[in-house]
């Protein structure tokens, strides 16, 4: 009975913070539970279930041209290691999850996420090899979506200047995060995106950066937050939005 009243408080605590100013992203979707593993699509269900504001996922585009959804830039498949890159999708997705799911192409993915109305997605492109390679899977991406009308449901974050810009190009509507953390907030304006998305060592060194990006009308959100101290301090800078491997204690915390 203590376990599920304790459930219960723990998932109230999760949707409490839905009207809160910070909200919760969980970080390659909510995987440090019992059946679940980084990116895949249980990790995307289980997010959802406890009604985070976004589950973030990691992609890259294969060989033959295919987005798929992995967070390394490489796997060991039958003892070789391949690089997502340069090896097909039909090999790719014969890798197993720690949970004994398949890699997922971002296909699967989405058709996971249509069933998924609690949370949105938070896509990771990847930084590839070439900037074609960047532009090809920003194109796919955004038509993807577009063509399953989930504009709305959707953001987009990246290490590549090069994807917030094309992103941005394609989709000025959109809502893109650079993740660097090497630009001012001045400078994010100016390109045009919707905030910026730092490691938490990088807002503790800058955290006059919060209030800058309030200021210009841009958000903040921080990675990867899951120590009780930088979950607070965080909360205290009022950041919009904590991307985090630990989302229930996160949300326990927001509740108090």
């Amino acid at each position: 009975m203590k376990f599920r009243n304790l459930v219960f408080i723990t998932l109230f605590a999760i949707g409490f913070q839905l009207q809160a100013q910070t909200q919760i992203i969980a970080h390659r979707g909510f995987w440090k539970t019992d059946g679940s593993a980084q990116n895949s699509l249980t990790a995307l269900k289980k997010a959802n279930e406890i009604k985070a504001y976004g589950s973030e996922l990691d992609i890259w585009l294969s060989s033959d041209g295919i987005p798929v959804v992995f967070h390394d830039g490489s796997l060991t498949l039958n003892g070789e290691k391949l690089i997502i890159q340069d090896t097909p999708a039909s090999v790719l997705t014969q890798f197993k999850l720690s949970n004994g799911e398949n890699l997922p192409t971002f296909e699967e993915y989405l058709d996971t996420f249509e069933n998924c109305h609690d949370t949105k997605l938070i896509i990771e492109f990847k930084s590839h090899k070439t900037k074609y390679q960047e532009d090809e899977l920003t194109e796919k991406v955004l038509k993807m979506i577009r063509d399953r009308k989930l504009q709305n449901r959707v953001e987009y974050i990246s290490f590549s200047l090069n994807f917030v810009v094309k992103t941005i190009q394609l989709d000025p509507l959109a809502h893109v995060y650079f993740l660097s953390g090497n630009l001012s907030p001045s400078y994010i304006k100016q390109i045009g995106a919707s905030g910026i998305d730092y490691n938490v060592k990088v807002i503790k060194d800058n955290p006059q950066w919060v209030k800058e990006c309030h200021d210009l009308g841009l958000k903040v959100n921080v990675w990867t937050v899951n120590t009780p101290e930088d979950i607070q301090q965080m909360i205290d800078l009022k950041v919009d939005f904590i991307t985090t491997d630990v989302p229930l204690l996160v949300g326990e915390m927001l509740s108090k």
